[in-house]
């Protein structure tokens, strides 16, 4: 069981460096982005395996938490990305959906 452990953590740990290569060397702004939304995501799965490790479950809440804010980010990210604006108020101000 420790050796799962440790070949889990080992893998987390490789994706998130070529996750932070990524978002280092992305030719656009969208990979760059996908590689941060990457990294926080495998950030989550390294907090769940700590709580699972140590046995400390209050630490599952922080990962939720630490995915929720992730989330938020990336889409505050994306927004300001396609219209260079995160208030997006004003006349003509479309949605984020607009094409």
């Amino acid at each position: 069981m420790t050796l799962v452990l440790v070949l889990t953590t080992m893998a987390i740990f490789a994706t998130m460096a070529l996750a932070l290569v990524r978002a280092l060397r992305g030719p656009t702004i969208y990979d760059r982005i996908v590689a941060v939304n990457v990294f926080g995501t495998k950030t989550v799965l390294v907090v769940a395996l700590i709580t699972y490790i140590t046995g400390h479950h209050d630490l599952i809440d922080v990962a939720l938490v630490y995915a929720l804010i992730n989330f938020i980010a990336i889409v505050a990210v994306l927004k300001l990305a396609k219209m260079r604006d995160l208030a997006g108020a004003g006349a003509g101000a479309g949605d984020i959906t607009d094409g």
